[in-house]
């Protein structure tokens, strides 16, 4: 009795913790994550006759989550372009929202590190830059991971504006798999692949 009364407080205080832990979530993915494909479809204003309902699902769900917790969403095409226009205007940010083992392995050229599991660590950085940014684009795995979303709403909570922030829902999974560079190890490290 003692054990089922401790496990019904632990899932109910996790429920209502802004913190909590999502319990249909895989927080160990392995490999590439077909359902990022999906997420590049959120812009998109048509669906054509061959798409998979269930990966539009998905899309929708995720632009309904964002929607939901006040972030934009953008989709592949829009990062590419920001990256782009990041090389011009020092006015763009990436973020890379993932753990320092991932964030080394590859990033987005540029991206700064910021983990939302420690932000206490990244904050001092981080939010300088955040500050005098006109545009943010915050990423990590793409599909089902929330990181980025987790690292959004932290931002915004310490006073960056939700007009400022983009949620790149495709994630560093898309942006590899459409070919676009990569650096790995530190941030400007001059290690870039393609």
């Amino acid at each position: 009795m003692v054990a089922a009364t401790g496990i019904a407080l632990a899932f109910a205080a996790n429920q209502i913790s802004p913190r909590g832990l999502a319990l249909a979530r895989n927080y160990f993915p392995t490999g590439t994550n077909n359902s990022v494909r999906a997420a590049a479809n959120v812009g998109a204003s048509t669906v054509g006759a061959g798409t998979n309902s269930a990966s539009f699902s998905f899309a929708q769900q995720l632009a309904a989550q964002m929607k939901q917790a006040g972030l934009q969403l953008i989709d592949g095409h829009q990062a590419s372009q920001l990256f782009h226009d990041s090389r011009s205007n020092r006015g763009i940010v990436f973020i890379d929202a993932r753990d320092q083992s991932y964030y080394r392995e590859s990033h987005i050229p540029g991206a700064y590190e910021f983990d939302p599991s420690h932000p206490e660590s990244y904050f001092p950085a981080v939010l300088l830059v955040c500050r005098a940014a006109e545009q943010i684009v915050v990423y990590c795995n793409g599909g089902d991971c929330d990181d980025s979303q987790t690292a959004a709403l932290l931002l915004r909570d310490v006073g960056i504006p939700n007009s400022k922030i983009f949620v790149y829902g495709g994630g560093i999974t898309e942006w590899t798999n459409n070919r676009l560079p990569v650096e790995i190890g530190d941030r400007n490290g001059g290690n870039l692949q393609k």
